[in-house]
C-alpha cells in the first residue's frame, strides 16, 4: 500500500484575512484598521485612547484594550486572543497596533533583566518565542487579523561596491512574521492621497507591486467583503479529561520527543491544553494504537 498522503487539490474558501500594514508615522494605519468590521483593538502604544479613535471604535461596535489593561504585555495579548478564539462574541477583526511596540518592549524588558549577560541576541529569545505562540493562535482564530507595524530601513550589500547600504524599507518587527501572513501592505501618502502598496502577497486580488487607494471599500472589493464580514466561529478546546487521558497514555508507551513535537506543531499548539476536542480525540486514538502495539 502506498505511503503517499497528498490529496487531490480542492477549492477552498479564503476565509478571514491575515495581514500586516506598515508605514512611517501619520499615514493612517490606525484609522484604516478601524474601518474593518467590529474591530477588537489592542492598543500597544496608547495612541488610540484619544477621543476621535474612541468615537470611531464605538460607531463600528469595536472593543478597546489599552496599555493599562496589558496591551503591551505578550502574556495578556495571547490570553486575549485565546479568549477571542474560544468565547462567543460579536467581534470580527483583531487589530494589534502596533506589533512593533509589543515585540520591542519584550526585547527591552529581557535586555534589562539580563544586564551584562545580554549577548548573541539573548534578549530576543523570549520575544521570538512569544511571537511564535501568538502566530499559532492567530492561525486558529476565525477572525480577520491586522497587524500594524512601524517602518524601518532595509539594508543590503551593493554587489558592485561590496558596501552595506540602504536598499529600501521593511516592517519593524520579527522578520519571520511577514512569511506567516497572506498579505503585507506598505502605506504611503502621495500628495493629499493615501495608498497601499502590495509588498508581499499570496492573493490574486493583490498582485505584488500594485497600489490602490487606502480605503476599506476598495480592500473589501478585492478580497471579498462576504469573507471579511462573515460570521465568526469559535473553537472548542479539549476538556480536562481528554488532556488527562493523553498524559496517562504517554506514561504507558514510549513516544519519541520528535513525534510529540510534530503532533503539537501540526495542531498549532504549545501543550496538550491547547488542542481542540477533535485534535485531542485524534491524539488519544493514535496513542491507544501505540499502547496496543
Amino acid at each position: 500500500m502506498s505511503k503517499l498522503k497528498a490529496k487531490d487539490p480542492a477549492l477552498t474558501s479564503p476565509g478571514k484575512i491575515k495581514l500586516m500594514v506598515f508605514s512611517k508615522a501619520g499615514i493612517g494605519k490606525t484609522w484604516f484598521s478601524m474601518d474593518f468590521p467590529a474591530p477588537y483593538y489592542i492598543d500597544c502604544e496608547g495612541g488610540a485612547r484619544l477621543a476621535h479613535y474612541q468615537d470611531k471604535l464605538k460607531k463600528v461596535h469595536g472593543g478597546y484594550l489599552g496599555v493599562d489593561a496589558g496591551a503591551n504585555d505578550f502574556a495578556t495579548v495571547i490570553e486575549q486572543i485565546q479568549a477571542l478564539a474560544t468565547e462567543t462574541h460579536l467581534y470580527k477583526t483583531l487589530v494589534i497596533g502596533s506589533i512593533t511596540k509589543l515585540y520591542q518592549a519584550a526585547i527591552a524588558h529581557e535586555a534589562e533583566r539580563l544586564g551584562d549577560k545580554d549577548a548573541f541576541g539573548a534578549s530576543k529569545k523570549p520575544a521570538i518565542h512569544n511571537m511564535r505562540r501568538l502566530i499559532n493562535w492567530i492561525q486558529k482564530l476565525d477572525m480577520n487579523v491586522l497587524f500594524e507595524a512601524h517602518e524601518s530601513t532595509e539594508w543590503g550589500i551593493n554587489p558592485k561596491t561590496g558596501n552595506r547600504e540602504e536598499v529600501g524599507n521593511q516592517p519593524d518587527t520579527w522578520d519571520k512574521l511577514i512569511y506567516e501572513l497572506d498579505l503585507t501592505l506598505r502605506l504611503e501618502k502621495r500628495g493629499t492621497s493615501r495608498v497601499a502598496v502590495v509588498r508581499k502577497s499570496r492573493l490574486l486580488g493583490f498582485p505584488e507591486g500594485e497600489s490602490f487607494p487606502l480605503e476599506y471599500a476598495e480592500f473589501g472589493k478585492r478580497y471579498g467583503k462576504d469573507f471579511i464580514e462573515g460570521a465568526v466561529a469559535q473553537i472548542i478546546l479539549a476538556v480536562p479529561a481528554q488532556v488527562a487521558e493523553i498524559k496517562r497514555l504517554l506514561e504507558l508507551v514510549k513516544v519519541d520527543e520528535k513525534d510529540v513535537t510534530k503532533v503539537l506543531s501540526k495542531a498549532n499548539a504549545e501543550d496538550w491544553n491547547e488542542l481542540t476536542i477533535d485534535q485531542a480525540n485524534s491524539t488519544i486514538t493514535w496513542l491507544k494504537k501505540k499502547v496496543e502495539g
